[in-house]
């Protein structure tokens, strides 16, 4: 089983996350936020978890969903923010399941939208489901979030 492939997952999503929660503003973006503290090696250097999640932050911006000014040693991505790609994407539409149709249209967009589809799979733990909402994420089309989440 590839776990770091989940950890990749959960820290892209934890990370895109909070700059949209930020948005537009500039923020520090700081690994421990997202996975804890975690202990150094023994010669200092920062624990390959913590290097996994800073990658994934990296890589993040390699792609084009997120833009930053520099690094903070290997603590944090400074002055970062969504790039116009990540946050089309993280407020693109997808189909969920719990669309209460008394609730108020604002609501239901809201709720339909994958950065709340993947902080409430983050928050209830639900790996799979974490699994193909960022797999969707980094999808260009919509056909393929439906597609994806179908099945």
């Amino acid at each position: 089983m590839d776990l770091q492939i989940d950890d990749f997952y959960k820290d892209a999503a934890a990370g895109l996350l909070m700059l949209y929660q930020a948005f537009p503003r500039k923020v520090a973006l700081y690994v421990e936020d997202l996975i804890g503290q975690e202990e150094p090696d023994e010669f200092g250097l920062p624990s390959k978890r913590h290097q996994s999640c800073l990658g994934a932050l990296l890589w993040l911006a390699d792609e084009g969903y997120v833009r930053y000014e520099t690094t903070i040693q290997f603590l944090a991505l400074d002055q970062a923010v969504l790039t116009e790609k990540g946050f089309i994407r993280l407020t693109r539409s997808v189909p969920h399941l719990s669309a209460d149709a008394d609730l108020p249209p604002s609501v239901r967009r809201m709720q339909g939208t994958l950065a709340y589809q993947l902080r409430d799979a983050l928050k209830s733990g639900h790996g799979e489901r974490l699994a193909r909402l960022a797999r969707s994420l980094f999808e260009s089309g919509s056909a393929t979030v439906d597609s994806h989440l179908q099945h």
